[in-house]
């Protein structure tokens, strides 16, 4: 009896442990960044980099892309916030157009695609898969 109790003790632990952390900590690769602006040429590059999200709130850019032969580099570390709501992420730090709130539009295990804004009627659309 008594080690059916720790069985399942370790068990219940085991799944309190798993469930609260959150889907999107973890190695995500930046599989397309969309930047539409009204009566202009949309911008998209696919495979650009990946973004590392870590339970303690921190993470890692590592991005790199040419585009009209200007070569952009971003390898700095950020910080991220998740609403309690779960319907938005907030990245900040150094580098990259990627550090903002951004809307999240399919929150799946291994895929997720957000959207955001800089004010000025531009839109960027992100998608990540792990």
């Amino acid at each position: 009896m008594q080690k059916t109790m720790m069985k399942i003790a370790a068990i219940t632990s085991v799944i309190a442990l798993t469930s609260c952390s959150p889907k999107i900590v973890g190695t995500w690769k930046i599989v397309k960044y969309e930047s539409k602006t009204p009566n202009t040429r949309d911008l998209k590059v696919t495979n650009i980099g990946t973004l590392e999200f870590k339970r303690n709130k921190t993470g890692v850019k590592k991005i790199s892309y040419s585009l009209f032969e200007n070569q952009v580099q971003d390898n700095t570390p950020f910080k991220w916030e998740r609403a309690k709501d779960g319907e938005s992420i907030t990245i900040s730090g150094d580098g990259t157009q990627l550090n903002k709130t951004w809307l999240i539009i399919e929150d799946r295990k291994k895929y997720q695609k957000w959207k955001s804004t800089d004010g000025n009627n531009t839109v960027q659309e992100l998608e990540l898969k792990k």
